[in-house]
Protein backbone atom coordinates (compact mmCIF):
# COMPACT_ATOMS: atom_id res chain seq x y z
CA UNK A 1 0.00 0.00 0.00
CA UNK A 2 1.29 3.40 -0.56
CA UNK A 3 0.73 6.64 1.38
CA UNK A 4 -2.28 8.34 3.03
CA UNK A 5 -3.55 11.39 2.62
CA UNK A 6 -5.91 13.42 4.87
CA UNK A 7 -7.68 16.03 2.98
CA UNK A 8 -9.64 18.73 4.77
CA UNK A 9 -13.27 20.41 3.84
CA UNK A 10 -13.28 23.74 3.19
CA UNK A 11 -16.06 26.59 3.51
CA UNK A 12 -19.11 26.05 1.43
CA UNK A 13 -19.88 22.39 2.44
CA UNK A 14 -21.80 23.25 5.80
CA UNK A 15 -24.79 21.82 6.41
CA UNK A 16 -27.33 21.65 10.11
CA UNK A 17 -26.11 18.27 11.92
CA UNK A 18 -22.94 17.93 10.68
CA UNK A 19 -20.47 15.80 13.00
CA UNK A 20 -23.31 15.31 15.32
CA UNK A 21 -23.95 11.38 14.78
CA UNK A 22 -19.89 10.49 14.86
CA UNK A 23 -19.80 12.97 18.28
CA UNK A 24 -23.12 10.46 19.31
CA UNK A 25 -21.01 7.32 19.12
CA UNK A 26 -16.93 7.71 18.77
CA UNK A 27 -15.64 8.91 22.15
CA UNK A 28 -12.52 10.52 20.02
CA UNK A 29 -14.57 12.71 18.29
CA UNK A 30 -16.91 13.57 21.07
CA UNK A 31 -13.77 15.26 22.97
CA UNK A 32 -12.70 17.42 20.07
CA UNK A 33 -16.24 19.01 20.39
CA UNK A 34 -15.82 19.03 24.18
CA UNK A 35 -12.46 21.14 23.34
CA UNK A 36 -13.88 23.14 20.91
CA UNK A 37 -17.03 24.17 23.49
CA UNK A 38 -14.51 25.02 25.79
CA UNK A 39 -12.73 27.16 23.45
CA UNK A 40 -15.29 28.48 21.78
CA UNK A 41 -18.98 28.49 23.44
CA UNK A 42 -21.51 26.66 21.84
CA UNK A 43 -19.53 25.44 18.53
CA UNK A 44 -21.13 21.99 19.24
CA UNK A 45 -24.52 23.39 19.42
CA UNK A 46 -24.41 25.44 16.12
CA UNK A 47 -22.68 22.50 14.58
CA UNK A 48 -25.20 20.46 15.17
CA UNK A 49 -28.29 22.27 15.18
CA UNK A 50 -28.12 25.77 13.36
CA UNK A 51 -29.56 26.00 10.60
CA UNK A 52 -28.41 27.66 7.00
CA UNK A 53 -28.69 30.86 7.59
CA UNK A 54 -26.57 30.74 10.63
CA UNK A 55 -24.32 28.27 9.20
CA UNK A 56 -23.13 30.25 6.20
CA UNK A 57 -22.08 33.33 8.14
CA UNK A 58 -18.42 32.92 8.04
CA UNK A 59 -17.38 33.62 11.56
CA UNK A 60 -19.66 30.62 12.65
CA UNK A 61 -18.66 28.47 9.00
CA UNK A 62 -15.19 28.11 10.11
CA UNK A 63 -14.89 27.22 13.81
CA UNK A 64 -17.64 24.72 12.77
CA UNK A 65 -16.48 22.97 9.91
CA UNK A 66 -12.73 23.27 11.66
CA UNK A 67 -14.30 21.25 14.42
CA UNK A 68 -16.09 18.95 12.59
CA UNK A 69 -13.18 18.00 10.37
CA UNK A 70 -11.07 17.20 13.34
CA UNK A 71 -13.23 15.58 14.57
CA UNK A 72 -13.44 13.03 11.65
CA UNK A 73 -10.14 12.93 12.28
CA UNK A 74 -10.20 11.35 15.48
CA UNK A 75 -12.37 9.01 14.76
CA UNK A 76 -10.26 7.62 12.08
CA UNK A 77 -7.40 7.68 14.12
CA UNK A 78 -9.02 5.66 16.75
CA UNK A 79 -9.42 3.16 14.69
CA UNK A 80 -5.48 3.22 14.01
CA UNK A 81 -5.26 4.87 10.55
CA UNK A 82 -3.11 7.93 10.89
CA UNK A 83 -2.05 10.58 7.41
CA UNK A 84 1.30 10.32 5.81
CA UNK A 85 0.36 13.84 4.40
CA UNK A 86 -1.61 16.45 4.68
CA UNK A 87 -3.67 19.48 2.73
CA UNK A 88 -6.73 21.57 3.23
CA UNK A 89 -8.87 23.68 0.94
CA UNK A 90 -8.94 27.20 2.16
CA UNK A 91 -9.91 26.94 5.75
CA UNK A 92 -9.68 23.18 5.35
CA UNK A 93 -5.42 24.38 5.53
CA UNK A 94 -5.51 25.36 9.18
CA UNK A 95 -7.62 21.89 9.51
CA UNK A 96 -4.89 20.11 8.69
CA UNK A 97 -2.25 22.53 10.18
CA UNK A 98 -3.51 21.64 13.83
CA UNK A 99 -4.10 17.60 12.69
CA UNK A 100 -0.06 17.97 11.77
CA UNK A 101 0.57 19.33 15.49
CA UNK A 102 1.60 22.46 14.21
CA UNK A 103 -1.14 24.14 16.26
CA UNK A 104 -2.73 22.20 19.44
CA UNK A 105 -6.74 21.64 18.91
CA UNK A 106 -7.30 24.76 21.61
CA UNK A 107 -5.06 27.24 19.51
CA UNK A 108 -6.29 26.01 16.32
CA UNK A 109 -9.79 27.16 17.22
CA UNK A 110 -8.72 30.31 18.79
CA UNK A 111 -6.99 31.17 15.40
CA UNK A 112 -10.01 29.63 12.77
CA UNK A 113 -12.17 32.12 14.99
CA UNK A 114 -10.01 34.66 14.15
CA UNK A 115 -9.21 34.12 10.68
CA UNK A 116 -13.42 33.85 10.01
CA UNK A 117 -14.33 36.68 12.23
CA UNK A 118 -11.75 38.87 10.71
CA UNK A 119 -12.82 37.71 6.99
CA UNK A 120 -16.32 38.20 7.72
CA UNK A 121 -15.62 41.64 8.36
CA UNK A 122 -13.83 42.18 4.66
CA UNK A 123 -17.07 40.30 3.09
CA UNK A 124 -19.34 42.95 4.67
CA UNK A 125 -17.53 45.75 3.31
CA UNK A 126 -18.02 44.98 -0.27
CA UNK A 127 -21.02 43.37 -2.43
CA UNK A 128 -19.16 40.58 -3.26
CA UNK A 129 -19.91 36.78 -4.10
CA UNK A 130 -18.38 33.37 -5.77
CA UNK A 131 -19.08 31.60 -8.60
CA UNK A 132 -17.88 28.29 -10.05
CA UNK A 133 -17.28 27.91 -13.96
CA UNK A 134 -17.49 24.41 -15.34
CA UNK A 135 -16.91 22.77 -18.70
CA UNK A 136 -14.19 25.37 -19.38
CA UNK A 137 -10.24 25.80 -19.47
CA UNK A 138 -8.27 27.44 -16.97
CA UNK A 139 -7.07 29.28 -19.91
CA UNK A 140 -10.49 31.00 -20.81
CA UNK A 141 -11.71 31.11 -17.22
CA UNK A 142 -8.60 33.45 -16.89
CA UNK A 143 -9.49 35.07 -20.22
CA UNK A 144 -13.29 35.96 -19.56
CA UNK A 145 -12.35 37.37 -16.17
CA UNK A 146 -9.52 39.75 -17.56
CA UNK A 147 -12.18 41.95 -18.81
CA UNK A 148 -13.93 43.06 -15.54
CA UNK A 149 -11.63 45.13 -13.32
CA UNK A 150 -13.09 42.97 -9.82
CA UNK A 151 -13.50 39.46 -11.22
CA UNK A 152 -10.72 37.10 -9.79
CA UNK A 153 -9.96 33.54 -10.97
CA UNK A 154 -9.49 32.01 -7.25
CA UNK A 155 -9.46 28.34 -6.83
CA UNK A 156 -7.68 26.53 -9.54
CA UNK A 157 -10.09 22.84 -8.45
CA UNK A 158 -10.09 20.56 -11.28
CA UNK A 159 -10.04 20.13 -15.19
CA UNK A 160 -12.76 22.25 -16.17
CA UNK A 161 -13.76 23.75 -12.85
CA UNK A 162 -12.27 27.17 -11.62
CA UNK A 163 -14.01 29.28 -8.82
CA UNK A 164 -13.74 32.91 -9.66
CA UNK A 165 -14.54 35.78 -6.97
CA UNK A 166 -15.65 39.00 -7.25
CA UNK A 167 -17.92 42.55 -7.26
CA UNK A 168 -21.53 40.84 -7.92
CA UNK A 169 -22.83 43.57 -10.44
CA UNK A 170 -19.17 42.28 -12.57
CA UNK A 171 -20.28 38.87 -12.06
CA UNK A 172 -23.33 39.12 -13.33
CA UNK A 173 -21.92 40.22 -16.45
CA UNK A 174 -19.06 37.69 -16.20
CA UNK A 175 -21.76 34.68 -15.57
CA UNK A 176 -23.82 35.93 -18.98
CA UNK A 177 -19.92 35.36 -20.91
CA UNK A 178 -19.19 32.00 -19.16
CA UNK A 179 -22.92 31.25 -20.58
CA UNK A 180 -21.96 32.47 -24.39
CA UNK A 181 -18.41 30.20 -24.09
CA UNK A 182 -20.67 27.34 -23.14
CA UNK A 183 -19.52 27.17 -19.90
CA UNK A 184 -21.93 27.17 -16.73
CA UNK A 185 -21.43 29.30 -13.68
CA UNK A 186 -23.09 27.92 -10.30
CA UNK A 187 -23.17 30.58 -7.11
CA UNK A 188 -21.38 29.33 -4.44
CA UNK A 189 -22.58 29.53 -0.45
CA UNK A 190 -20.08 31.79 0.58
CA UNK A 191 -20.36 35.30 2.04
CA UNK A 192 -17.97 37.25 0.21
CA UNK A 193 -15.13 37.38 -2.47
CA UNK A 194 -12.42 34.87 -0.70
CA UNK A 195 -8.47 34.75 -2.07
CA UNK A 196 -9.04 37.77 -3.58
CA UNK A 197 -7.59 41.16 -3.44
CA UNK A 198 -11.26 42.06 -1.13
CA UNK A 199 -9.60 39.88 1.19
CA UNK A 200 -6.37 42.45 1.70
CA UNK A 201 -7.78 44.27 5.28
CA UNK A 202 -7.92 40.79 6.37
CA UNK A 203 -5.39 38.62 5.24
CA UNK A 204 -2.87 41.84 6.56
CA UNK A 205 -5.14 42.17 10.47
CA UNK A 206 -4.89 37.88 10.23
CA UNK A 207 -0.67 38.43 9.71
CA UNK A 208 -0.14 40.67 12.58
CA UNK A 209 -2.72 38.34 14.96
CA UNK A 210 -0.41 34.95 14.35
CA UNK A 211 2.26 36.97 15.66
CA UNK A 212 0.86 36.18 18.82
CA UNK A 213 -0.28 32.77 18.22
CA UNK A 214 1.60 29.91 19.60
CA UNK A 215 3.07 28.08 16.25
CA UNK A 216 5.08 24.91 15.82
CA UNK A 217 6.84 23.11 12.81
CA UNK A 218 4.18 20.70 11.56
CA UNK A 219 5.13 16.78 12.15
CA UNK A 220 3.88 15.48 8.58
CA UNK A 221 4.08 17.33 5.64
CA UNK A 222 1.38 19.65 4.59
CA UNK A 223 0.82 21.22 0.86
CA UNK A 224 0.40 24.67 1.20
CA UNK A 225 -2.58 25.81 -0.83
CA UNK A 226 -0.41 28.89 -1.76
CA UNK A 227 2.57 27.18 -3.54
CA UNK A 228 1.14 23.37 -3.86
CA UNK A 229 4.31 22.54 -1.87
CA UNK A 230 4.89 21.43 1.77
CA UNK A 231 4.61 24.20 4.13
CA UNK A 232 7.91 23.47 5.49
CA UNK A 233 7.90 25.79 8.95
CA UNK A 234 6.53 29.02 7.25
CA UNK A 235 3.14 28.61 8.89
CA UNK A 236 2.51 32.24 9.75
CA UNK A 237 3.46 33.69 6.25
CA UNK A 238 1.64 31.21 3.75
CA UNK A 239 -2.01 31.12 6.09
CA UNK A 240 -1.95 34.82 5.94
CA UNK A 241 -0.87 35.08 1.92
CA UNK A 242 -2.97 32.43 1.69
CA UNK A 243 -6.26 34.42 2.20
CA UNK A 244 -5.38 36.99 -0.65
CA UNK A 245 -4.12 34.12 -3.30
CA UNK A 246 -5.85 31.58 -5.52
CA UNK A 247 -6.14 27.82 -3.83
CA UNK A 248 -3.55 25.48 -6.23
CA UNK A 249 -5.89 22.43 -5.39
CA UNK A 250 -5.53 20.83 -8.26
CA UNK A 251 -1.48 21.32 -8.12
CA UNK A 252 -1.81 20.29 -4.71
CA UNK A 253 -3.67 16.58 -5.34
CA UNK A 254 -0.79 15.83 -8.45
CA UNK A 255 1.97 16.48 -6.47
CA UNK A 256 1.01 14.60 -3.70
CA UNK A 257 0.56 11.71 -5.94
CA UNK A 258 3.99 12.25 -6.92
CA UNK A 259 4.82 11.97 -3.28
CA UNK A 260 3.46 8.43 -3.63
CA UNK A 261 -0.15 8.77 -2.40
CA UNK A 262 -2.73 6.84 -3.41
CA UNK A 263 -5.12 6.88 -0.52
CA UNK A 264 -6.91 10.24 -0.28
CA UNK A 265 -9.44 10.70 2.70
CA UNK A 266 -11.69 13.90 3.02
CA UNK A 267 -12.53 14.92 6.65
CA UNK A 268 -15.51 17.11 7.46
CA UNK A 269 -19.10 17.63 6.13
CA UNK A 270 -19.76 16.59 2.24
CA UNK A 271 -17.65 15.06 -0.14
CA UNK A 272 -16.70 18.24 -2.67
CA UNK A 273 -12.72 17.32 -2.22
CA UNK A 274 -13.38 13.92 -2.45
CA UNK A 275 -15.11 14.07 -6.29
CA UNK A 276 -12.24 16.58 -7.20
CA UNK A 277 -9.51 14.29 -6.39
CA UNK A 278 -11.35 11.46 -8.59
CA UNK A 279 -11.85 13.66 -10.93
CA UNK A 280 -7.73 14.44 -11.27
CA UNK A 281 -6.54 11.25 -10.79
CA UNK A 282 -8.93 8.16 -11.59
CA UNK A 283 -6.01 5.74 -10.20
CA UNK A 284 -6.31 6.28 -6.85
CA UNK A 285 -8.90 5.68 -3.69
CA UNK A 286 -10.39 8.37 -2.49
CA UNK A 287 -13.10 8.38 0.87
CA UNK A 288 -15.06 11.14 2.76
CA UNK A 289 -16.03 10.79 6.38
CA UNK A 290 -18.38 12.91 7.62
CA UNK A 291 -21.14 10.42 9.63
CA UNK A 292 -20.79 6.39 10.36
CA UNK A 293 -21.41 4.93 7.52
CA UNK A 294 -18.73 6.90 5.74
CA UNK A 295 -16.33 6.32 8.54
CA UNK A 296 -17.20 2.27 8.94
CA UNK A 297 -16.78 2.73 4.50
CA UNK A 298 -13.31 4.49 4.88
CA UNK A 299 -11.66 1.89 7.52
CA UNK A 300 -12.74 -0.74 5.98
CA UNK A 301 -11.39 0.42 2.30
CA UNK A 302 -7.74 1.60 3.76
CA UNK A 303 -7.52 -1.78 6.35
CA UNK A 304 -8.49 -4.19 3.10
CA UNK A 305 -6.10 -2.48 0.81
Amino acid sequence: MGKIAFVFSGQGAQYSGMGKEVAENVPAAAEVFKVADSVREGTSKQCFEADKEELTITSNTQPCIFTVSLAMAAALEAEGIKADYAAGFSLGELSALTYAKAFTLEEGLRVVSERGRLMQMDAEKHDTGMVAVLKLADEKVQELASKYENVYPVNFNTDGQVSVAGNKEELEAFKADVKEARGLAKPLAVAGAFHSPYMSDASEAFGKFLETADVNAPQIPVFSNLTAENYGEDVRGYLKDQIVNPVLWKKIVKNLVAEGVDTFIELGPGSTLAKMIGRIDKTVSVYNVENMETLQKAVEGVKNA
